[in-house]
């Protein structure tokens, strides 16, 4: 081995494993944005501008146009964030959307409409579950975004209260 391999060997190779734990960190995955494509039905996890997960995801039943009103079944589309989250029985883990935004409430109350509210990205119901990916060939939420358990779990992870949400068409 010669001199310079032995002092990298030596000296700098302790410093690089030293720092490598940071980067690998869930702090550092975390993503600091949530991208919706509807009309491909997937959602990008984005840190920095750069996508570090895409999920394909299902939509609700009528996934054309956004939300207006309670009861459309359609997916919002505009600028929310991550409001809060929790365990559900119903759908696994749910992480809410602040919908309605303003714009919502203020369209809905133009129209003379509730908005509605709830909407979220959640796991699956126990009678769909078995499907697992299967259940994106169908839009069949009421207008939440769906995608598997696993997949629900590892973005409850990366993600954090707060983090912006833009649902696009």
């Amino acid at each position: 081995m010669n001199l310079k391999c032995f002092l990298f060997t030596l000296f700098l190779l302790p410093s690089l494993i030293l720092i490598s734990p940071h980067y690998l960190s869930a702090d550092y995955l975390k993503a600091d944005k949530i991208i919706v494509l509807k009309g491909k039905r997937l959602l990008f996890l984005l840190k920095e501008g750069q996508i570090i997960r895409i999920y394909k995801v299902a939509l609700g039943k009528d996934p054309i146009g956004p939300k207006v009103r309670l009861g459309d079944n359609k997916t919002p589309e505009g600028i929310y964030t991550i409001s809060s989250r929790k365990y559900s029985e119903k759908y696994y883990l749910t992480i809410f959307i602040s919908y309605p935004n303003e714009r919502d409430i203020e369209n809905a109350k133009k129209l003379g409409v509730n908005p509605g509210n709830s909407i979220a990205i959640h796991g699956l119901p126990k009678d769909l579950a078995s499907l697992n990916k299967l259940h994106r060939r169908l839009n069949w939420t009421n207008g939440c975004i769906a995608v598997t358990n696993e997949e629900i779990e590892e973005i409850w992870k990366l993600i954090e209260d707060g983090t912006p949400v833009e649902i696009r068409p």
